[in-house]
């Protein structure tokens, strides 16, 4: 902060022009709560980047977050496909009917389970592998599939 001083000359003519002078000296002050508003402390450098990498890794686990509520919507089967896995085995995964001849949540033959891309024993795979493969045979044939059920 700086003071600034002024003094005014004048000097005065007998019949003739005034002319006025300004002077003008500038020192340094020490500020002080009379003549400096408050202004908070200017935050660390440190401090900076610390935010900055809270906030970026708050924006991540957001992102991630999202992105795995929008994972588990694609993996929730239909409510068609649910209705079946409910009516062929009670939407149980390693269910077995049929006389051993119907496997898994939607009671797949082992033919039709390597139809859509399924490898082994359909009961053997995991429900969201078998979600996603009656999805699959849902989507190439309807509920025609599952002739009581669908």
């Amino acid at each position: 902060m700086w003071k600034l001083t002024a003094s005014v000359l004048s000097v005065a003519a007998i019949g003739g022009p005034v002319t006025v002078g300004l002077a003008a000296e500038a020192e340094p002050v020490a500020p002080t709560a009379a003549n400096e508003p408050a202004l908070a402390p200017e935050p660390a450098p440190v401090a900076l980047e610390l935010r900055a990498r809270s906030e970026i890794a708050e924006r991540r686990s957001e992102r991630r977050a999202r992105a795995k509520r929008r994972r588990e919507r694609a993996s929730r089967p239909s409510p068609a496909l649910e209705a079946i896995a409910a009516c062929e085995s009670g939407g149980d995964p390693s269910a077995v009917g049929g006389g051993g001849a119907y496997r898994g949540k939607y009671q797949m033959s082992p033919s039709t389970w390597a139809s859509v891309g399924g490898d082994g024993d359909p009961s053997e795979a995991s429900e969201t592998e078998q979600d996603r493969r009656a999805a699959t045979l849902y989507a190439r044939s309807g509920s025609s599939s599952w002739p009581v059920c669908g």
